[in-house]
């Protein structure tokens, strides 16, 4: 078990961006059947955001929540928003009317867990934290999170008041986090949640391939996944493909395995829209490994092998730099 805002959780998370069709049609139907599998797996801790679908994933999950009363860690995100443009918002007023938004679509009164999605750099973190504290005053969160921070900001803010988790991208092909951040959480007491820990699909056995990507699919526009970085990527990744299927394991569950190893305060949250990949990811708690096995996976996909940048020019907007 892992700690998360004061909860008990399983050691992996389940990001649920996908139920909105950010990465392609899904329906109502199968996102239940992924969350009832999440629920036998004992899968509790379930990752939204008000902006994945804008509110459509929210809201599929509450439809959820309301027929089963399942008892689950949920944890949403505001300060991203799209009208009349994309722009970032840290204001009070804004995150407030996120919040009980959220609340609404999810059938709740409470949520575990309210992340500051995007800072927005012109307002000071000291004043955001007052505002996310004033709502665990109120009893309409559990925990403060703040998303795609720098430590330093991180060291700001749990001056002002407790930090529960920070979230970032972190996997084998994404380990800035090493530079300061997972490392800081383990300092102030909080949980570092690692979302894209199969680097968006491609370590995965079942990866299809760009060319398979449904249009509109955010992940074209990324450096990484255009050529030649995208084939330079798949060429590096293969060698681990075959260091997981010798010793009969699946590679999501390896590349899971993997972040669950650097540290027990690091809770992988891999996002799936089918209960038979959620069931394969989940086999990473069964992996053991060893000092052997983490120094062939170091030496396969050493710190810095991923050609390309994470993001886009438009997706850096408003995420913190260091190092």
């Amino acid at each position: 078990m892992r700690q998360l805002a004061g909860r008990d959780i399983g050691p992996i998370g389940l990001g649920c961006m996908s139920f909105g069709g950010i990465y392609g049609a899904t329906d109502e139907k199968e996102s239940f059947a992924c969350m009832q599998a999440a629920l036998d797996l004992g899968v509790t801790h379930w990752d939204v955001a008000e902006i994945y679908g804008g509110g459509v994933c929210e809201s599929v999950i509450g439809r959820f929540l309301a027929e089963t009363g399942a008892d689950v860690t949920l944890a949403t995100k505001a300060g991203i928003y799209t009208q009349p443009r994309r722009h970032f918002s840290n204001a009070a007023s804004d995150l407030r009317r996120s919040l009980e938004g959220s609340l609404k679509r999810l059938g709740r009164d409470r949520v575990e867990l309210f992340y500051l999605h995007r800072r927005e750099h012109e307002r000071p973190v000291e004043e955001v934290m007052e505002t996310l504290a004033g709502f665990m005053a109120e009893g309409l969160i559990g925990g403060i999170g703040l998303s795609e921070i720098a430590p330093a900001t991180l060291r700001r803010a749990v001056k002002v008041a407790p930090v529960a988790a920070v979230q970032s991208e972190y996997s084998l092909w994404t380990r800035l986090p090493e530079l300061g951040m997972i490392r800081a959480c383990d300092e102030v007491g909080a949980a570092f949640v690692g979302f894209s820990p199969l680097g968006r699909g491609v370590l995965c056995d079942h990866f299809q391939g760009r060319e398979n990507f449904p249009a509109g699919d955010f992940r074209s526009g990324q450096p990484r996944f255009q050529d030649p970085n995208y084939q330079a990527n798949l060429a590096a990744i293969e060698g681990f493909k075959r260091f997981c299927a010798a010793r009969g394991w699946a590679t999501s569950a390896t590349a899971l395995a993997w972040v669950l190893a650097q540290g027990d305060h690091v809770i992988p949250i891999p996002g799936t829209r089918t209960a038979k990949h959620l069931r394969e990811l989940v086999g990473a708690v069964e992996i053991a490994l060893g000092q052997e096995d983490l120094a062939e996976i170091e030496r396969l996909l050493p710190a810095g092998f991923a050609h390309g940048a994470r993001y886009s020019d438009a997706q850096w907007a408003a995420v913190e730099s260091y190092c």
